[in-house]
């Protein structure tokens, strides 16, 4: 796993549903109340396609 350190996403909501990123040559993405259950894990590329595909919704 990535060993960067782990931020509030940008696309998190102000009321609490925050996703946690960690940003590298992999990306590293959990939730925020739930970090016990884990992580997703994301090449680069394949990261930058998840959040073009979020943002055009």
């Amino acid at each position: 796993m990535n060993e960067n350190t782990w931020h509030k996403s940008s696309y998190s909501g102000a009321q609490g549903d925050c996703v946690e990123v960690s940003e590298g040559s992999i990306t590293a993405v959990r939730d925020t109340r739930h970090r016990e259950l884990g992580h997703l894990e994301f090449a680069a590329a394949e990261w930058v396609a998840v959040v073009g595909a979020l943002a055009e919704k």
